[in-house]
């Protein structure tokens, strides 16, 4: 199985380049640049692109020029810019910068279905393709978050997911939404999944949990489609 992940060099991104993968596979890591030290891990090959999303049409051609020789069996799109001050109590819309706005939708939406489209060839000639558009909670209604720009477009990736699934159903196309709520980034797969679960006092998934659910989408039959997984810490009293 050959599985590209964007937004691959640190965070839940990162785990994923660590975690996904058995015997033989192959994963491609997308960033801004290549990471140091390079990761590795024994009978898996990891190979890197740089590309900023920041400039999609550049980036989108330049990943999909990356594979033009092999096709591939997963997307992961786990890239997501948020608002400076986003989930602080001080987070004021009204102080956003256009800029900042700007950048954010690039990166969040353009990027994602620039990318998409870029690599759709090279994934529909997979027996089971499979892209994964990592959302958020945020994207749900009723969320209670006053993050304008980021809802937006993790809003955004649930159309985008929609319509491929309409798409390109006759060629099997399945495509998951994964709606995530706050994270532990600060302890990564090196740290056992019971101390890492402690953090934040059940309002924090450790990113083991999400890992572990991407793996599992990953056996399913070219039959099955998982639409959404929505998936917030047991504590968080918003869902």
């Amino acid at each position: 199985m050959r599985i590209m992940i964007v937004g691959a060099s640190q965070g839940l991104g990162r785990a994923f380049i660590e975690g996904l993968g058995d015997r033989g596979d192959q994963l491609i890591g997308v960033s801004r640049t290549m990471p140091v030290p390079f990761p590795e891990r024994a009978n898996i090959e990891i190979d890197w692109v740089a590309a900023d999303l920041a400039s999609p049409e550049r980036a989108a051609a330049s990943v999909a020029k990356a594979v033009v020789e092999n096709d591939v069996d997963v997307l992961i799109y786990n890239l997501g810019l948020w608002e400076s001050r986003a989930f602080e109590p001080e987070y004021r819309f009204l102080e956003d910068s256009p800029s900042e706005i700007q950048r954010m939708v690039t990166v969040n939406v353009s990027g994602a279905i620039l990318l998409v489209q870029a690599l759709l060839p090279a994934l529909l000639r997979s027996v089971s393709p499979r892209i994964i558009l990592t959302g958020s909670t945020s994207a749900l209604p009723g969320h209670g978050r006053p993050e304008v720009t980021f809802s937006a477009s993790k809003f955004a990736l649930r159309g985008i997911a929609e319509a491929l699934r309409a798409g390109f159903r006759d060629q099997e196309l399945a495509v998951t939404c994964l709606q995530l709520g706050y994270l532990n980034t600060e302890d990564d797969l090196a740290v056992p999944l019971e101390r890492a679960a402690q953090r934040g006092h059940g309002e924090l998934i450790p990113m083991h949990d999400v890992v572990h659910m991407v793996r599992t989408l990953l056996t399913l039959s070219p039959s099955s489609c998982v639409k959404e997984v929505v998936m917030p810490a047991i504590g968080d009293k918003r869902f």
